[in-house]
C-alpha cells in the first residue's frame, strides 16, 4: 500500500522540498536526497512547506530522514526525481545502486526529455512520467513557499494510484497523456526565462502588456515548434494552449479577469530560472527554449526570439551577477 511505502525524494531542492515536506505532513514515510548546505538549513530550522492558500507546517527531524548518502532509499517504494534534467543521468545512476529493483521511479521535473533519460540508463525498471504544474520558491531557513496554483500529474499505471499518493494540500493525478501534459507545461515554462531575465515577480510582469506580448510571441515560436512534430500540447490551465498567445495579448483588464479564473499567483512569486541566476546556478535553458530552438533547425523553422533568449541567459550565467534586469524591448532589440 502507498501509504506504508518510503517515498524518496531524489534531489532535495525547492520543489523536492516543498513535495517532500508536504508529504511528511501527511504522514507519508519521506526520505529525502540532499546537499549539505540543504541539509544544514532544515537541520537548524526544520522542514517548512508553505503555501499562498495558507498552508505552514514546520515538520521537525524526526518525522522524515535525511541525508546526502543515496542508502536512503535502500527500502523506498517510490522515488520522485526533482533533480534538474541536466541531472537527470547521474541521478539514474545513484537510484539503480541504491533503490529496490522493484522501486517505481517518478520524473517530476521540467522538461519533456528526463522520462526518456531515466528509462534508458534504468533498464527493466518501472518509469513514469509526470509535471508540477505550480511554482515553489526557497525563502530560506527551511521554508518552501508554493506561490501559485496547480497539481501533479503522473502517468497512469495500475501499480502506483495517484490519488493514493495524494495528501492534503497536495493533490496528485494520473493521465493517459503525460507527453502531451509536458509539453503543454514546456509552453509555460518558456515565462521562466523571461522572468530571470527581467527580474520583476511573475504578477506585476504578467500584469504588463509589453511582456505579455513578448511571452505570447515566445509561445507562438514554441507552438509552431510543436506543432511540426506532430505534438498536441496539453495545457496546464483550463484555457488551450493554442488560445493563449492571443489571450496574452489582451488589454490588461479583460487579461486580469482571465488571469484570476485560470491561475493564482502569489505577489512575490518568481521563476526557478531567475532562482538560479541569483544563485549563480546553471539554469535549465537547454531543456526550454532550447528545446524549440532544436526543433527550429531540424525542421527548417524560424525561432528568432527563442535563440535570443537563450544566448541571453547564457550571457547572464556567465557574468554570474544574477538577473540582468532588461526590458522587453532589450531583450527584442538583443544582437
Amino acid at each position: 500500500m502507498v501509504s506504508g511505502q518510503t517515498i524518496g525524494i531524489a534531489g532535495a531542492g525547492s520543489i523536492g522540498c516543498f513535495v517532500g515536506g508536504m508529504l511528511a505532513a501527511g504522514g507519508r514515510r519521506v526520505a529525502l536526497l540532499g546537499r549539505p548546505r540543504v541539509i544544514a538549513e532544515i537541520e537548524a530550522h526544520g522542514l517548512r512547506p508553505t503555501s499562498f492558500e495558507g498552508f505552514d507546517q514546520t515538520i521537525m527531524r524526526d518525522r522524515f530522514a535525511l541525508s546526502e548518502n543515496p542508502s536512503v532509499f535502500e527500502d523506498a517504494g517510490i522515488v520522485l526525481v526533482t533533480v534538474k534534467s541536466a541531472d537527470t543521468a547521474a541521478m539514474a545512476d545513484i537510484i539503480a545502486r541504491h533503490a529496490p529493483s522493484d522501486v517505481v521511479i517518478v520524473s517530476l521535473q521540467n522538461g519533456v526529455g528526463n522520462t526518456a533519460v531515466l528509462r534508458n540508463r534504468l533498464p527493466g525498471r518501472r518509469v513514469l512520467g509526470g509535471m508540477v504544474g505550480f511554482n515553489v520558491i526557497a525563502l530560506g531557513n527551511g521554508r518552501f513557499h508554493r506561490a501559485t496554483s496547480g497539481g501533479i500529474v503522473i502517468e497512469q499505471d495500475e501499480t502506483l494510484p495517484a490519488g493514493k499518493l495524494s495528501v492534503p494540500g497536495l493533490t496528485i493525478r494520473s493521465t493517459d497523456n503525460i507527453d502531451g501534459v509536458q509539453w503543454g507545461k514546456l509552453l509555460l515554462n518558456l515565462l521562466n526565462a523571461l522572468n530571470a531575465l527581467g527580474d520583476l515577480p511573475l504578477r506585476r510582469q504578467l500584469s504588463s502588456r509589453p511582456w505579455r506580448r513578448l511571452f505570447a510571441d515566445q509561445m507562438a515560436e514554441g507552438l509552431a515548434a510543436i506543432r511540426a512534430e506532430g505534438i498536441k500540447p496539453v495545457s496546464p490551465t483550463p484555457l488551450p494552449a493554442a488560445w493563449m498567445p492571443p489571450l496574452l495579448r489582451l488589454p490588461d483588464p479583460i487579461f486580469e479577469a482571465m488571469l484570476g479564473w485560470t491561475m493564482k499567483i502569489d505577489p512575490e512569486a518568481r521563476s526557478s530560472m531567475w532562482e538560479d541566476l541569483k544563485h549563480g546556478r546553471r539554469t535549465e535553458i537547454d531543456y526550454l527554449q532550447g528545446v524549440i530552438t532544436g526543433i527550429a533547425e531540424r525542421r527548417g523553422l524560424e525561432a528568432p526570439l527563442s535563440r535570443r533568449i537563450v544566448e541571453l541567459i547564457r550571457q547572464a550565467e556567465r557574468k554570474a551577477k544574477g538577473s540582468p534586469g532588461l526590458t522587453p524591448e532589450q531583450i527584442r532589440a538583443a544582437n
